[in-house]
């Protein structure tokens, strides 16, 4: 038996939709689960156009916006563009700098520090801008947190812009205009990234859709984690397309440094967001903004290199610190529902990655946090789980903290260190109250599950039509069940891969999956087992086949392992099995053994919560193995046996034989000792065989033994071989070898399975007396 990693939750639809569309019917149950039932819907969810995307002016404050914009343009004010230091606010910075740049407009941008900072508008720098003689802020991706600057900015006469899409709190900023998709009631989507508003706002200052930023828009969007759906899957869709050809040096830089050639959302994902974000976790982001602005293609390349090294440095710190924090939970907060961490020394730039890692481990929502002693302060991030929305529980506990904001999954936050002790405590409280362990299983949400004829090598060309993948727009994995397994073996050079065959309907499946290597030691072949993955096309040799990458695996039935005849040391057994001797073998010293001879009458309570046996020498008889397999029912059972004192010689020998040797005796009378390697060669038995059936005969009476003579006995009473003691325990032995080690694996196996205590069904009960 082999859990599952995660809790597998199915979504699938059980009816195919009426589209007329050449798509398989698992494309179509897939339009549907998205709310797609018509063919007109289904062509546009699956062509999605730029015509798809909404009129800007439906923010109720864009037109206000827009009219000072151009003002300060035509009177050649001084506009500053006023973001934030990840990759959705260096990109935002970037669309809007290109637009005013490209209206001619006297346009600067700042990027606040996170180190000296922190997050959003601050005085200081609201101070300084206006010292430099800024007639007109515009933040974006940020600013709907800062009342306060919002009226400094008032006070020294500089009109306010706020474009964001971050959650609203408590007090409104008071700002000439506020561009923000939740608080326009006529614009008909919520869930725009901050670099989808700057968006919005250059197409309504350009008067025409700006296609030429759509790459820039895609990858704030993607990287800010955002639903990929309505006009975010436009503008991701489009932009891709726009990133695969881009003449913009910065861009084209990016691409080249990570050695990107086709270009999908994971491109942005795994490779140009980290690298956008690493700046700003370092270091000032300005760096970011300025390769993005950057049209000279080997000035971008240098800055592209330079990004590229802060990344590598960047993920050598991330390391580091979560190596210091996993060594922090192990020693003191292996029970919290909700980990809070603190250290001097940790980078807070770093800290929303390492408070991924540690959810992604412990599945377990986790604030970690760098402190800084002089301030007597301590600056972080948060990351949550699904079911555990981190920004309302922490305004639950808004007086806690000096600083916070963020999404249901994702916050940042300056909590004084004093104070740090009583947020673990408060949350911790709060979580006991909403939490209980299921929560705490990772969810793995699969899209359908589908029958393996259902899938040819058009599936997955057709499953490009629905990307881009992401939030709200998950990539899809599918279940197949009751599959055969044939093999599964590690590859890879660490062996931390593994490659799996198996069989449904007489048709070959091949999987493969990355970083689940030791799973192969829990599969054994003959099991049937159930897999969840994404399906693709695995090209080798200019061929191409149907592939499933594997996501979870899991096994419901238990599993014998065949290592008979096996070296011990050599099989790669789990640690918390439990040995079983028959013939007393004590020298297993990191397992726990049960010798079955000393323990026969207390196997009961001594196996009552054992899930996993290991079998390492046969048995005298059947019946003492099925003593064991009657405790339990097993999840794995190792069988490991060695036959150093083999005795199926036997099994050839009939009672024709013993009656071609009896009659011998008749002829001869007597067989000296120096007389029997003649009489086995003569009769075509090896001495083992003869010497057998003369001590059966000593036991039966039928013959006495003298210094090696044999003589027989005169007056011989008749009377069955059964008799003997010698010829029961070596037919006895003769089963046990025959049925436990010279049986195929499939016979072992259906013998074991038939011997074992059957398993109880879910709320099944047994009676007794």
């Amino acid at each position: 038996m082999l859990e599952s990693k995660m809790k597998w939750v199915l979504h699938n639809v059980v009816n195919t939709p009426a589209i007329d569309l050449p798509f398989s019917n698992v494309i179509k149950r897939m339009l549907a689960k998205r709310g797609i039932q018509t063919t007109e819907d289904a062509n546009q969810f699956l062509h999605a156009s730029l015509e798809d995307l909404h009129d800007p002016f439906l923010f109720s404050d864009m037109n206000i916006a827009v009219d000072r914009i151009r003002k300060a343009i035509e009177h050649h004010e001084q506009i500053l563009i006023f973001g934030d230091y990840d990759a959705d606010g260096v990109t935002s910075t970037a669309v809007l700098v290109r637009t005013l740049r490209r209206l001619g407009a006297n346009v600067h941008y700042y990027i606040p520090n996170r180190f000296t900072e922190g997050y959003g508008p601050n005085e200081n720098a609201f101070m300084e801008a206006h010292e430099a003689g800024i007639d007109l802020i515009i933040t974006v991706d940020t600013g709907i947190a800062a009342p306060n600057e919002a009226k400094l900015a008032k006070q020294l006469g500089i009109d306010l812009i706020i474009t964001d899409h971050h959650e609203e709190q408590d007090e409104m900023p008071e700002a000439l205009a506020i561009i923000h998709p939740r608080l326009s009631e006529m614009y008909p989507f919520d869930h725009l990234a901050g670099v989808g508003v700057a968006f919005k706002l250059a197409h309504a200052l350009l008067g025409q859709l700006p296609k030429e930023l759509l790459a820039l828009a895609a990858i704030g969007t993607v990287a800010d984690l955002v639903p990929l759906i309505d006009e975010n899957r436009v503008i991701v869709k489009k932009g891709l397309e726009e990133l695969q050809h881009t003449s913009d040096g910065g861009l084209k830089a990016l691409k080249t440094i990570g050695k990107i050639e086709e270009v999908t959302e994971d491109s942005i994902g795994f490779i140009i967001g980290p690298r956008l974000n690493a700046v700003g976790r370092l270091q000032d982001a300005s760096l970011a903004v300025d390769l993005l602005l950057e049209d000279d293609e080997l000035i971008a390349e240098d800055m592209a290199q330079e990004i590229d090294a802060l990344n590598k440095e960047r993920q050598k710190i991330v390391s580091n610190c979560v190596e210091e924090a996993l060594e922090e939970i192990e020693n003191h907060y292996l029970n919290d529902k909700v980990i809070v961490l603190a250290k001097e020394g940790w980078n807070p730039g770093v800290l929303g990655i390492v408070a991924s890692r540690i959810v992604n481990q412990y599945h377990r929502p986790t604030i970690v946090l760098g402190i800084d002693p002089e301030k007597n302060e301590a600056k972080g991030s948060a990351r949550s789980i699904p079911a555990y929305d981190i920004f309302k529980n922490g305004m639950e506990v808004r007086h806690l903290f000096l600083q916070f904001g963020g999404h249901a999954q994702a916050a940042g936050m300056t909590v004084a260190v004093d104070q740090i002790d009583e947020l673990r405590k408060a949350l911790n409280e709060r979580a006991e109250e909403i939490l209980d362990e299921s929560d705490f299983q990772p969810v793995l949400n699969i899209e359908d599950e589908i029958d393996w004829e259902e899938v040819d090598l058009n599936l997955p060309r057709q499953l490009s039509y629905l990307a881009p993948f992401g939030m709200g727009n998950e990539k899809p994995y599918f279940q197949l069940n009751g599959l055969t397994l044939l093999e599964a073996r590690k590859i890879g050079a660490k062996k931390n891969h593994i490659k799996i065959s198996a069989l449904k309907d007489s048709k070959k499946i091949d999987m493969v999956g990355f970083q689940i290597g030791d799973v192969a030691d829990c599969l054994s072949p003959g099991s049937l087992i159930d897999v969840v993955g994404e399906i693709e096309i695995n090209e080798w040799n200019g061929q191409q086949k149907l592939q499933l990458k594997i996501k979870d695996i899991r096994c419901l039935e238990s599993q014998v392992f065949d290592y008979r005849g096996k070296k011990l040391e050599l099989i790669n057994l789990p640690k918390d099995a439990v040995i079983i001797t028959f013939k007393g073998q004590s020298n297993l010293l990191d397992f726990d053994v049960i010798d079955y001879n000393k323990h026969k009458a207390n196997l009961s309570n001594l196996l009552h919560d054992t899930t996993k046996i290991v079998l390492i020498d046969l048995p005298s008889s059947l019946t003492e193995l099925e003593d064991v397999l009657s405790v339990q029912h097993y999840e794995s059972i190792y069988v490991c046996f060695h036959n150093h004192d083999e005795q199926f010689f036997t099994s050839s020998l009939t009672r024709n034989h013993f009656k071609t040797l009896y009659t011998t005796l008749l002829q001869h009378k007597v067989i000296q000792e120096n007389q029997k390697q003649q009489l086995a060669r003569a009769k075509g038995w090896n001495m083992k065989q003869l010497e057998f059936m003369l001590q059966v005969f000593f036991e039966l009476n039928f013959v006495t033994m003298e210094n090696g003579d044999i003589r027989l006995q005169s007056n011989v009473r008749q009377q069955p071989l059964t008799n003997s003691k010698t010829y029961l325990d070596q037919m006895q032995k003769i089963e046990v070898e025959r049925t436990l080690y010279y049986s195929t694996a499939d016979e072992l196996k259906e013998w074991i399975m038939s011997h074992m205590k059957p398993q109880l069904k879910e709320g099944e009960v047994v009676h007794g007396l």
